[in-house]
């Protein structure tokens, strides 16, 4: 992790897939030891949750008073996400965000301030946590995973002069006790943007690293890749505007 860039004091948002890496004597819970002892005591660890009742929520059809409300200390992540974020939320000392759909989980020193006003509409934006690393000087690691795996670029895409779908939803909150349902507004994240394909973060980060920024390693048996976000974030931006503004 030391030789790929990570240092202490360091935030960064891990996406991991956790087999990828191989045998781990003591097992999954070694790679977040491993990362504590890299970042210390001032760094901070984030891992996108989203949870898990938002599937039932946007697929429709349940019935409103079956679904769970939202609550940030107890909603499980999401399954799609894998078995990494719950293993950061469910971490004694670990914090989350109070947007359901794009709660993030963080474990270290600034991790108050990584979840605390996360917005209730457009969750993906300014105020965010992922606006939030930018801000910070943090950094992204894929540990294993995909290159379309990183959630970042949603912060992009949000910040991108491009066509924009929105997305109106009601989702349940546990809110002093009692479940309020609420009204969300937000950029569509579940689809590319018109005239992209599906996988197109791999493509953006794929091109971000051939400019030399970036970095590629190995942790373990996992191909992994460490960018900062203040670099990646803004060459997304350039790129998705060279791809999808329209012309003036």
């Amino acid at each position: 992790m030391r030789a790929l860039g990570l240092a202490p004091g360091d935030a960064v948002l891990v996406h991991a897939a956790l087999r990828s890496i191989g045998p781990i004597v003591g097992g999954t819970d070694m790679v977040l030891a491993a990362l504590r002892d890299v970042l210390g005591r001032d760094g901070t660890i984030l891992a996108y949750t989203d949870w898990q009742s938002g599937e039932e929520v946007h697929a429709g059809g349940a019935d409103r008073n079956d679904i769970p409300p939202f609550d940030p200390l107890t909603s499980r992540a999401t399954r799609d996400n894998g078995w990494w974020p719950e293993l950061v939320r469910t971490t004694p000392g670990a914090l989350r965000s109070g947007n359901p759909g794009a709660s993030m989980a963080a474990l270290g020193g600034r991790a108050g301030w990584f979840t605390a006003d996360h917005p209730l509409d457009y969750g993906y934006g300014p105020g965010s946590p992922l606006g939030k690393l930018v801000e910070a000087g943090g950094k992204t690691l894929l540990l294993g995973c995909t290159l379309d795996h990183m959630t970042l670029l949603h912060h992009a895409e949000h910040l991108a002069d491009i066509p924009h779908r929105i997305k109106r939803y009601e989702a349940p909150l546990l809110i002093a006790g009692k479940t309020v349902w609420r009204r969300f507004e937000e950029f569509d994240t579940s689809n590319s943007p018109d005239g992209l394909p599906e996988d197109y973060f791999a493509t953006v980060v794929d091109d971000f690293l051939a400019t030399g920024k970036g970095r590629r390693g190995t942790i373990g048996a996992a191909p992994s890749v460490l960018v900062e976000a203040e670099q990646i974030v803004p060459f997304a931006v350039a790129w998705l505007e060279r791809q999808l503004k329209p012309a003036s």
